[in-house]
């Protein structure tokens, strides 16, 4: 114990001096750009000084009266060192007189030595003026455009109150971290299984690398104004009905879009997973194509055929029918089509994984189909459900492709916020906006935690029946079955836009049948093609492991900070896109950690991002099956490693599956945070095809869209092929 205990104070010890060379990295890099920002402020301002002596009064007032960060003074006649002043200075009182008071200051001396050899000085002290503590001097030369003398010096103060807030912020990061870190060292060293702890302490790493710190980044931005530390922005964020009504928007569209999502994605999980119905692989072809696209792609096709001038409007207009597909309808069509495969993917692992014996015992004792269903099918797939409608919440919340085109008077806050970054180039407002759609995600989260937690959903205790009852008459399977044909005609209308939009000049402009968008879009797309697949392929194994890996810790295993853990990580997915690529690059474009213009910062982004779909699947999988499983595995002497990667992993194969899929997928058609975080040197093609179609080359854009579709299907295959369905774990439906 006493050597562990040494052990533990030398990690420590190591921990503390890489945490204090990050902390003062970090420190000193933003005080070096804030004293740049300020010296070129001094520079900007001294530029201006006015040739004529009769001006410099009015100059003065001027620059009073604009309410800048900074205040001046003008100081005529540069005294000698250690004399005092002749002259009483112009411009702010408060920093005249503390010139008066301390001009024979060896700092005060100093300065205006600088300004007397042309050079600008800021003092290494703070000074408190007036009523305001921790002012920075700067000392600047007030220069004669016209004779080139030197009039006198020019003495600017700052205010660093936004300085000390950062600093303080700073310091409650850090020492948070610091506790953690001892914790889960503690923990590591002293624990029975150092695998499981290893593990802990690299997925905590991970959250606060990558997702804690990116997060304060922006929540720091927030609370800055003009430099400054601020609460200007919440209060007028809080107090704006516009917000509030965006806010309001939020929720709706999210509830909608989640619910149907849900249910349709349930119907299309249910009919393949537990019924002997036809087309099942058409089914299940057309469950994951609304998630392969651009995310854009659904929104051009609904405007295309069912916009203002769309091919079916104008049929429409002819019989006497009109209709706005803007606002929230359509936005909720669109969201469904788009984000139902959520729900499919997370679903279709739960329904395949439950054990069937519970409904043949119900059918046996002559309960009827639809009873068994509701009694027995239903409630062990809630965990499943509340997940799906988590993840399509937390997305519909995050989306602002979709709203920047249909969203019409209707106004949600991931719209506000990215007009508050892109259009008004506002950091703080857009940062905060984004902050405050944590709110309701948490919300849900807690609430879906809390409502699993209070039952068991166990139904795999020990080898898994190899049958799935059938539980739908011949009536109901076709009626299940043709309202699935329904959507899926539905969605075929809308790819066979995409499709036929390659082989037009332009559509909605010139429907002339060319095969030039073809060769064009290829000639233009190889480097982002290659880029794009190279990436998603080394982030899409990756995601799924430390999915698996998470989701077995937080079902499993018990430990401090589980429910901090599982914050962290769904975090990620409720913030939007926008946000997410800004934060990255304020937290990785300086020391300790410069990633901004790598391939490391658009993979990292990629596993960050989609690990709570593969960790909410695997939770949800993982709670159907009896821990008792494992246990047995580790007391005939298999480690931990071996349980995860023989007896785990098997049984959690379609959470798995889903899970590598859905990364590989968001990986390929991302947008929002990689468009912040490509270069010249690693480029993507969802950007590509993003940038065709704002300039109405919508023909390119179809033609990479479909290519993508090709790609993404023929990735799907071989993963289904790498990762091999367990004869022992196959269903049959009876």
């Amino acid at each position: 114990m006493k050597k562990q205990a040494l052990h533990f104070i030398l990690m420590m010890l190591f921990v503390v001096l890489v945490g204090y060379w990050i902390f003062t990295s970090v420190r000193d890099e933003f005080l070096k750009q804030s004293r740049a920002s300020q010296r070129e402020t001094v520079e900007t301002v001294t530029a201006g000084y006015p040739s004529e002596p009769e001006n410099i009064s009015a100059w003065l007032t001027r620059l009073a009266e604009e309410k800048n960060t900074y205040k001046v003074a003008f100081v005529k006649n540069i005294p000698m060192p250690g004399e005092n002043l002749n002259e009483t200075p112009e411009g702010d009182q408060n920093l005249s007189d503390l010139c008066m008071k301390f001009s024979t200051d060896p700092e005060f001396s100093k300065g205006f030595d600088h300004a007397a050899y042309e050079e600008i000085y800021r003092s290494v002290k703070n000074w408190t003026i007036g009523t305001e503590e921790e002012q920075a001097l700067f000392f600047a030369p007030a220069v004669n455009l016209k004779t080139h003398d030197i009039d006198g010096a020019l003495i600017f103060s700052f205010n660093t109150e936004g300085e000390r807030g950062f600093m303080n912020m700073l310091k409650m990061l850090f020492g948070a971290a610091f506790i953690l870190f001892a914790v889960v060292i503690w923990q590591v060293m002293m624990s029975r299984d150092p695998i499981v702890g290893f593990a802990l302490a690299g997925l905590f790493l991970m959250t606060i690398t990558f997702v804690a710190y990116p997060l304060f980044e922006a929540l720091r931005l927030s609370f800055i104004e003009n430099g400054k530390f601020s609460l200007g922005i919440w209060k007028n964020i809080l107090n704006s009905e516009g917000y509030i009504s965006a806010l309001i928007g939020s929720l709706k569209l999210g509830c909608w879009t989640a619910t149907f999502s849900t249910i349709v994605g349930f119907l299309f999980a249910f009919v393949v997973a537990r019924t002997n119905a036809p087309f099942k692989k058409l089914i299940s072809t057309m469950g994951v194509l609304p998630v392969i696209s651009p995310p854009f792609s659904l929104t051009l096709s609904i405007i295309l055929l069912f916009g203002n001038n769309g091919l079916i409007t104008r049929w429409l207009r002819v019989i006497g029918l009109n209709f706005s597909i803007y606002g929230l309808p359509g936005l909720v069509l669109v969201q469904t089509m788009g984000m139902f495969p959520i729900a499919f993917l997370t679903l279709g692992g739960v329904l395949q994984a439950i054990d069937s014996t519970y409904e043949e015992a119900s059918l046996n004792l002559s309960a009827g189909r639809f009873k068994t269903f509701k009694s027995i099918t239903l409630p062990l797939t809630v965990p499943g459900l509340l997940s799906a409608w988590l993840l399509v919440f937390t997305t519909s919340l995050a989306d602002f492709a979709n709203p920047l085109l249909l969203a019409g008077d209707l106004r949600v806050l991931s719209l506000e916020s990215y007009i508050e970054v892109t259009g008004m180039n506002r950091l703080g407002h857009g940062a905060a906006l984004s902050i405050l759609l944590l709110l309701p995600t948490l919300t849900a989260f807690l609430v879906q935690r809390f409502w699993v937690a209070r039952k068991s959903y166990v139904t795999v205790t020990g080898k898994p029946s190899g049958r799935i009852t059938e539980l739908t008459t011949p009536g109901v399977r076709k009626f299940l079955v043709g309202i699935i044909l329904i959507i899926i005609f539905f969605l075929i209308l809308l790819y066979g836009t995409i499709f036929a939009g390659c082989f037009v000049k332009n559509w909605g402009i010139d429907y002339t049948f060319s095969l030039e968008n073809i060769t064009e879009a290829i000639t233009r797309s190889r480097d982002a093609l290659f880029d794009t697949v190279t990436l998603a392929a080394i982030a899409t194994p990756m995601a799924g492991i430390i999915a698996m890996i998470a989701a077995l810790l937080i079902v499993r295993k018990k430990f401090h900070g589980k429910r901090l853990l599982e914050i962290l990580l769904m975090t990620p997915f409720a913030l939007p896109g926008t946000l997410v690529g800004i934060s990255y690059i304020l937290a990785f474009n300086h020391a300790p950690i410069i990633l901004v213009g790598t391939a490391a910062i658009i993979i990292i982004n990629y596993v960050i991002r989609e690990l709570p779909v593969g960790i909410e699947g695997g939770i949800a999988s993982l709670r159907q099956i009896d821990p008792s499983i494992e246990e047995a595995a580790t007391d005939l002497g298999a480690d931990q490693a071996t349980v995860f990667r023989t007896v785990v992993l098997p049984l959690v194969r379609p959470a798995f599956l889903s899970s590598l899929s859905y990364t590989f997928v968001r990986s390929m058609t991302a947008v929002s945070a990689v468009i912040f975080l490509i270069s010249a040197r690693w480029y993507h093609l969802t950007v590509l095809i993003y940038n065709f179609s704002e300039n109405l080359r919508f023909g390119l854009a179809s033609v990479l869209s479909t290519l993508l579709i090709i790609i993404v299907f023929g990735a799907f295959g071989l993963m289904r092929l790498l990762v091999r369905e367990n004869s022992n774990l196959m269903k049959n439906v009876t």
